[in-house]
């Protein structure tokens, strides 16, 4: 995930703290007290968390973020807040036996990953991620650049600023909260004020 806006009563929850087993996070959940016994750290615009597979994760107070994610539609809800679901007036539900069998009880504390920079001119592209599933990037850019590479899928999104894409011999707009995806054509060509 990346974070996009984050105020003072942010929080990123990410991981467990050393020791903790399946029982004693029965044990929180049970006397409500997850939050407590979570590692979390007060995130900033800009900031990069990779969330492998099994990771015990939640945002808090007023964070935004991009989340990237591996072809998945699970998500086993262990705790939420006791948020009321606005359809049906009662608690959403929870999938606590479900999420405590696919957790990673041997990962600890994670936060902010330090970028790899690839480039810094004209672009300067960062590396945030690389796994077997995906690889995420992080693009400044004033002039022109291509994304990707032919053959490989790929999606651009704009977090800042606008731009334009170039392919197949067309022009498309781009500007902050769009995306633009292209399977496994040749690889297009970016452009605009400041994309980020």
């Amino acid at each position: 995930m990346v974070v996009l806006e984050a105020g003072p009563e942010s929080r990123i929850y990410a991981g467990l703290q050393t020791g903790t087993t399946a029982e004693s996070l029965q044990l929180d959940l049970t006397h409500k007290a997850l939050a407590d016994h979570l590692p979390c750290f007060t995130p900033k615009p800009g900031d990069a968390v990779f969330l492998p597979a099994g990771t015990v994760h939640a945002l808090g107070g007023d964070v935004v973020v991009f989340e990237i994610q591996q072809n998945s539609d699970v998500t086993f809800r262990l705790y939420d807040w006791d948020h009321v679901d606005a359809r049906t007036g009662k608690l959403r539900a929870l999938q606590v036996d479900q999420a405590i069998a696919c957790i990673d009880f041997a990962q600890g504390a994670l936060g902010p990953v330090v970028p790899v920079v690839e480039e810094t001119t004209p672009t300067a592209r960062e590396r945030l991620f690389e796994c077997e599933h995906f690889c995420l990037w992080r693009i400044h850019a004033k002039s022109p650049f291509t994304i990707g590479a032919e053959g490989a899928p790929r999606v651009l999104v704009c977090t800042d600023g606008a731009g334009q894409v170039e392919h197949g011999g067309g022009s498309y707009a781009l500007a902050a909260a769009m995306s633009w995806s292209c399977r496994r054509w040749s690889a297009p060509v970016c452009s605009g004020r400041t994309l980020r």
